[in-house]
């Protein structure tokens, strides 16, 4: 059967007559709902600015699936929407509302059209970046399958996305662990400006689940009832924890990309025949030939499209948002209160990597909604040793592998933290983020902002960074600047066992996503570790040396050579003192001004990372900015800017060393 081909007109079983007619009047009012949204943007002064994407032709698939789920299922749809939020149940005027910018929209008019969320309902979400909600739904699907809820997540896709590398990861993941998910692809013909027909050399999108051992199926995504019957076989054997499952829906795409899409890429009789497979007119016929009259068909239209218009004009004389909140709900901010003296109930000798494994351990003891996670860490412990045991000890639902997949690796912890699970995800090399970073930058580091504070990620993601003798180019990179840069993003780097061990903690307590940076090259290093009965807060730096002729300020693997140098030169009668900030976002102003002020305003700031956009430079005008009477004299030793070589020798020319810093000090004095 050639699902592109316009279908014969059947008439519709009897017992389908109530919801096909149900079924008409809701794809009638998402149709009317869009097309006046399109039209807000059409006249000049556009009424509304911005970009919409419509899901014109396409509305039979959430309408048909959403009636196979029931009313917990969860749904993450793509940036075209609309008709997925509507479906879910959304109240229509809070969508319109938000689709027009307004106060009264879901999220306040901080989301728009492509990014609509609401992860406290069914609704999870939107996601304007093409395939990133496939790895999300994979954690809202974990934190269903550890709350032993049986509910089904279905994410939907387009046709384009099939070629993503996130969609892939998904796939994998959702696979290995048998995920209750369902993954939709909503194939109109076309990825964005490009027909599909061009990109793929395979017949149907949905043989590619093949690949992953999971079943699939090509449908009519434009007659409800069949989008409702196949997704009814797939919700059945999700819910029966058979896993995955793919349905590719071949829809028509009867508007264009988006609301400024002339479509001067379309043949006329490409979009001609798209008409024919309207799922409205189509529906209108076959309920025709069944025994409506089209009068009855045009009431209910014109009543839909009445309804629209009505609830429109009375959203689009609403407010607008409040200027004074844009700043708003960046990271929850903590209420300053008296915080206990921490009373230290053990003290224990243990290498940097063995405080790490201690401090996985007591957040799996004490808390049950914690899940150790990524490649590596489940049977073998990690590579370093870092969750050596774990499995063995909280089961392999709790701490577990991960196919090499880092996008499904970081996208499911978005999904699991915002479904009120606590994941703490290892990448294992620093330099691998950056394949998977859209999951933190674009998706962790939004929910919280997007959601107006309704939301949050909690989770924690670990990793390692910096040279080691023969560590390669793609393996010794320092990237702390880049990650503090995101707002909305926090950044610690552990210097000790004993911040290995606390700064994990503070980490996994936090409401907010958390990167919590260790040093390679510290992880066999010993020292005291103090458990003690409160976890400290997120943000605070650690004078680990006062000194009133000058400070140095640093971070990670620098404190230590910082501290063999201010050692000697204190030696030598010269006073130096070490701030260790230990959080670089967020970056504890009091202390570091303090140790400034101490030091006459003398300061040398040393990190691993390059010069130049290195966070040395944020360090230097904070304290400009903070402390502008002081006039201080500031300078900053790093590695250049250059890629880091192999070689010990090569390396030892490039990395700031405890002589090298003492040098930087003398010639600061």
């Amino acid at each position: 059967m050639n699902l592109n081909v316009t279908p014969a007109i059947q008439p519709i079983k009897s017992s389908d007559m109530n919801f096909a007619r149900e079924m008409f009047a809701q794809i009638a009012f998402i149709r009317a709902f869009e097309a006046k949204a399109w039209g807000l943007t059409q006249v000049n002064p556009p009424r509304v600015m911005g970009s919409m994407h419509f899901c014109a032709g396409q509305e039979a698939v959430p309408l048909g699936a959403l009636a196979a789920l029931n009313e917990q299922d969860q749904i993450i749809s793509t940036y075209r929407g609309h008709g997925w939020a509507l479906a879910s149940g959304m109240d229509p005027r809070s969508v319109m509302a938000e689709i027009c910018q307004k106060a009264e929209g879901i999220n306040g008019g901080r989301a728009g059209s492509a990014y609509l969320m609401a992860p406290d309902t069914r609704f999870i979400g939107e996601n304007s970046i093409v395939g990133a909600g496939t790895t999300i739904a994979c954690g809202v699907a974990l934190s269903n399958v550890a709350k032993k809820n049986g509910r089904v997540v279905v994410v939907s896709i387009g046709d384009g996305a099939m070629n993503q590398g996130a969609v892939h990861e998904a796939l994998a993941f959702a696979a290995a662990r048998k995920l209750p998910v369902i993954f939709v692809v909503e194939n109109n013909g076309w990825s964005e400006l490009t027909a599909t027909t061009e990109m793929f050399r395979i017949e149907r999108l949905a043989q590619r689940a093949n690949g992953y051992g999971m079943p699939s199926a090509t449908i009519n995504g434009a007659d409800p009832m069949v989008v409702r019957d196949s997704f009814a076989v797939a919700v059945e054997r999700a819910r029966a924890g058979d896993g995955p499952s793919l349905l590719e829906c071949r829809v028509p795409r009867l508007w264009g990309h988006y609301n400024r899409d002339i479509e001067h890429y379309r043949s006329k009789a490409d979009k001609a025949e798209a008409e024919t497979r309207d799922p409205l007119t189509q529906l209108m016929k076959r309920l025709e030939l069944s025994g409506m009259s089209g009068e009855d068909l045009e009431r209910i239209k014109s009543f839909q499209e009445k309804s629209v218009e009505e609830m429109t004009e009375a959203v689009m004389l609403t407010d607008n948002p409040d200027p004074a909140t844009a700043g708003l709900h960046v990271t929850k901010v903590a209420a300053r209160q008296r915080r206990k003296a921490p009373k230290v109930l053990e003290k224990k000798e243990l290498t940097f990597i063995e405080a790490v494994n201690a401090a996985l351990r007591s957040e799996l003891e004490n808390d049950e909604r914690t899940l150790v996670y990524g490649e590596d860490v489940g049977k073998g412990g990690g590579i370093f040793g870092g969750s050596r045991n774990l499995q063995k000890d909280f089961g392999d639902e709790r701490v577990f592998d991960t196919p090499i997949a880092e996008n499904a690796i970081l996208g499911s912890a978005v999904g699991a933290a915002m479904s009120g699970m606590k994941p703490i995800v290892e990448i294992m090399w620093a330099d691998f983020i950056f394949v998977a970073i859209d999951q933190l930058i674009n998706q962790a580091a939004n929910i919280r902002y997007i959601t107006g504070g309704k939301s949050s990620v909690p989770l924690v993601v670990r990793m390692q960074q910096g040279a080691t003798p023969g560590s390669c180019a793609q393996h010794s990179q320092c990237i702390e600047a880049m990650l503090a840069h995101v707002p909305g993003l926090k950044v610690a780097l552990a210097a000790t066992a004993h911040d290995a061990y606390s700064l994990l903690r503070s980490a996994a307590a936090d409401p907010d996503p958390c990167i919590v940076i260790e040093a390679r090259a510290l992880y066999q290093i010993k020292s005291t570790v103090e458990v003690s009965d409160v976890v400290e807060e997120v943000g605070k730096a650690r004078k680990r040396r006062s000194g009133k002729d000058a400070t140095i300020v640093t971070w990670g693997s620098m404190v230590g050579p910082s501290l063999a140098a201010a050692e000697a030169l204190s030696a030598a009668g010269t006073d130096v003192g070490v701030l260790d900030l230990r959080w670089l976002n967020p970056l504890d102003d009091d202390a570091l001004l303090e140790a400034v002020r101490e030091a006459n305003g003398k300061v040398l700031i040393v990190h691993e990372a390059v010069r130049t956009g290195g966070f040395a430079g944020e360090v230097a005008m904070r304290i400009r900015e903070l402390a502008p009477e002081l006039d201080a004299k500031i300078a900053r030793l790093t590695t250049p800017d250059t890629r880091i070589p192999s070689s010990p020798a090569l390396q030892a020319a490039l990395l700031p060393n405890a002589g090298t810093i003492e040098q930087a000090v003398k010639a600061l004095l």
